[in-house]
């Protein structure tokens, strides 16, 4: 995603097919034979269609923090990974569940960049993008842990676990990234279904580290306001 010269060349090529044998999207077509090309090194790069904006652009900003929030959830996954074989064996098939998602995640996150550095008018039928069923799995999901956790009386600060943390950064980012969507609609145009992923996904996000935290038996850090200097109240925590 991060290629100066490559994004473009991925906007068609062959057909991935769903379970019933129904083409979805297209299929990357691209060949990386050298990272570097120093066709970037004037500020410039290049969107699919094959237009070369400045690279402080509103949409170049907007799927460059997505492409950040992805390697986030890859990070988060791999701290998932690495606590699975200790974790109780009751909770082992859900976080198996849980990593699962990520990796989903991190595909859906390539899918909305590509159509982020599309100009609308050179959108491909069949290009990969985001749409109302990634927004409808994690609203699913997101039901299905709630009813595992039990309602918060006050916020949460990240920590407990690498994991939990992990997940609560990659919300963090996701929100930057919901922020920059919105910056790039109201500038010029964004897929409508762009900011309405991403604010699902922060949600996600947060809903899972609660998950996390539960399923690890690891505390979670609530607020307290007069734990801090002017309060006096030493941490709990």
């Amino acid at each position: 995603m991060s290629d100066d010269d490559t994004r473009g060349t991925g906007a068609a090529g062959g057909q991935v097919e769903d379970a019933s044998g129904t083409r979805v999207f297209s299929a990357p077509r691209i060949t990386i034979n050298r990272v570097y090309t120093r066709q970037g090194d004037g500020g410039l790069t290049r969107l699919v269609g094959g237009q070369r904006i400045p690279k402080d652009d509103a949409r170049i900003e907007a799927y460059g923090t997505v492409d950040e929030l992805n390697a986030l959830i890859g990070a988060a996954r791999q701290s998932l990974l690495e606590v699975l074989p200790s974790a109780p064996a009751a909770s082992a098939e859900r976080l198996g569940e849980l990593g699962r998602a990520l990796l989903r995640v991190q595909h859906e996150l390539f899918n909305l960049g590509s159509i982020l550095a599309t100009l609308p008018g050179d959108v491909h039928p069949k290009q990969p993008r985001v749409t109302q069923a990634e927004i409808a799995r994690l609203e699913a999901e997101m039901d299905r842990c709630q009813d595992d956790l039990a309602p918060l009386r006050s916020f949460v600060l990240p920590g407990g676990s690498r994991l939990n943390t992990d997940l609560h950064l990659a919300r963090t980012v996701c929100r930057r990234a919901e922020r920059c969507c919105v910056r790039l609609a109201q500038a010029v145009q964004a897929d409508p279904q762009a900011i309405g992923y991403l604010n699902r996904l922060s949600d996600a996000l947060f809903v899972w580290s609660r998950w996390a935290a539960a399923l690890l038996g690891t505390p979670e850090i609530l607020w307290e306001p007069d734990a801090s200097a002017s309060g006096g109240k030493a941490p709990t925590a």
